[in-house]
């Protein structure tokens, strides 16, 4: 199985650095991250640990929900998987509080 890569430049301190997260392997992007846009309630442009981590939650949740579908017999035409990842305190620091994943589909060949 292959070996995916991505990697953190970091400049300063905590609260008054930031950095840029590269999507290595894919070359896909590259994006800006900082400590308190990370923690603040509208992110102005930038990326986070909890985002990053929302989106690999939820394309894995979808890629093997459409294989557990097909394996019971249906055929997924749609699937819109949603996931919201929750920061909140932790003494001392952070911590990830939740995950709450939001599942719609469309599927032929399965009843309720």
């Amino acid at each position: 199985m292959p070996t995916r890569t991505a990697r953190t430049a970091w400049n300063g301190s905590l609260e008054e650095g930031s950095g840029q997260v590269e999507l290595t392997s894919s070359g896909a992007a590259t994006f800006d991250v900082s400590f308190p846009k990370r923690a603040a309630d509208d992110a102005a442009g930038t990326t986070s640990p909890e985002e990053l981590i929302a989106a690999a939650h939820a394309s894995c949740y979808s890629m093997q929900l459409s294989a557990l579908i097909a394996e019971a017999g249906g055929t997924p035409q749609a699937l819109d998987v949603k996931a919201d990842v929750s920061l909140g305190p932790d003494d001392p620091g952070f911590k990830l509080t939740g995950i709450k994943l939001t599942v719609r589909g469309e599927v032929d060949g399965l009843d309720a």
